[in-house]
């Protein structure tokens, strides 16, 4: 662009804009800090020597003095509640949502916080209430989500899968995982009151919302089992290679279970064998093992070890191979073997435990809802090893 003796004008006059506009800013941040409570420049000072608690006092200082201070309230509960002082967040946030001058946007932000604060404190009801006045407002989402937890840990399955249904409704994110979970617990405790066609009917609403639900079809297939029905409930647990094939050796010792009751266990060896070729697993091989021990001897059952330990190699894996060398090994040999095998057990305990792949918990036993972060299917079905984690 060519240069144009116009713009000579300009520049100064660009200048003297910006400098007008700074005298103006600095003259309503001195109008403003002249307001402040002098216990306002102090908590800032003491924030910036990490001294908290003080500054936590001076701030509450700064609320005394001037009530109209609503965002330093809202810092002030939001704090205590980190902190884990709740009485002091809920009288803090009540405060709030009772004074006749907060306009609706914060009073509802007001209410919004107070529920959270009535739910670290384990006042439920009260939480309960609190979000569910939140109905219609920018805060529905966060509520919804809080509400499920809620109805999680008052084990009130019904009003959870409403509220898994509503979140769906309210964004479009599907929570049809967790309400076919909450399905299977009704289900569960139909069970055991003995009400078999109501447990039936929630499972099958859980495969409704959640055709993947592996819980639901191995709930059916024990009741199929329980009821002497083996074929129909080897029928539904073949269903599970389609919804998710790592869960698979869940069921293997019910499919043995389901082809002895039927009179025939090598159809059940056969599948399984089979499943183990194509998805390779400890558990299923453990299983194999154990049945093969019984039915072939303990050489047949070396032979299937060792194989698989080829394809799959395991610390887990030759744990077993040193067991079914064991079964027919006599001698000082034998006190060898018992020596190494002494070694590998102990090093691999925590490699044969199940994994929560949320917060970490390990166990022995394969868990829908980790006991520890409360998280649903954040186990994997495959042990430790398998999955690359260490001890």
């Amino acid at each position: 662009m060519d240069f144009e003796p116009w713009m000579l004008l300009v520049f100064p006059l660009f200048f003297g804009m910006g400098w007008l506009a700074a005298r103006i800013d600095i003259k309503e941040l001195l109008t403003e800090s002249n307001t402040l409570p002098r216990s306002y420049f102090q908590g800032l000072n003491y924030l910036l020597n990490e001294q908290q608690d003080q500054a936590i006092e001076a701030f509450i200082e700064v609320v005394k003095v001037d009530p109209q201070t609503v965002e330093l309230h809202f810092a002030l509960g939001s704090l205590f509640r980190r902190r884990g002082e709740v009485d002091r967040a809920i009288r803090m946030h009540l405060n709030l949502v009772e004074r006749a001058d907060l306009d609706e946007v914060k009073k509802q932000q007001a209410i919004f916080e107070l529920a959270q604060d009535y739910l670290k404190a384990g006042i439920l009801d009260r939480a309960e209430d609190a979000f569910l006045s939140l109905y219609g407002t920018p805060y529905e989402k966060e509520a919804l989500e809080f509400l499920l937890e809620i109805y999680q840990k008052e084990k009130d399955w019904l009003k959870a899968i409403d509220i898994a249904q509503k979140f769906t409704t309210l964004t479009g994110e599907s929570r049809g995982n967790l309400a076919a979970f909450f399905f299977c617990e009704l289900a569960t405790a139909e069970l055991s009151h003995k009400q078999i066609d109501a447990a039936v009917v929630h499972l099958e609403q859980a495969l409704g919302v959640n055709p993947k639900s592996v819980r639901a079809n191995i709930m059916l297939g024990d009741i199929e089992l329980a009821a002497g029905r083996s074929l129909q409930a080897i029928e539904i647990w073949k269903q599970i290679e389609h919804q998710d094939a790592q869960y698979l050796p869940l069921v293997a010792e019910r499919i043995l279970q389901a082809c002895r009751q039927n009179g025939n266990e090598g159809t059940g060896i056969n599948l399984l064998q089979t499943y183990l070729q194509k998805y390779p697993s400890l558990d299923l091989m453990n299983v194999l093992f154990g049945v093969i021990v019984q039915r072939d001897g303990a050489e047949a059952a070396y032979q299937l070890v060792r194989n698989e330990l080829k394809r799959n190699p395991t610390l887990l894996g030759l744990d077993k191979l040193l067991e079914a060398q064991l079964l027919e090994t006599v001698g000082e040999r034998r006190a060898d073997i018992e020596l190494v095998k002494d070694l590998i057990y102990k090093r691999t305990r925590g490699l044969a435990m199940y994994r929560c792949g949320h917060c970490g918990f390990k166990a022995r036993q394969f868990y829908w809802h980790c006991p520890a972060c409360h998280k649903w299917e954040s186990y994997s079905p495959k042990r430790s090893e398998e999955n690359g984690l260490t001890i």
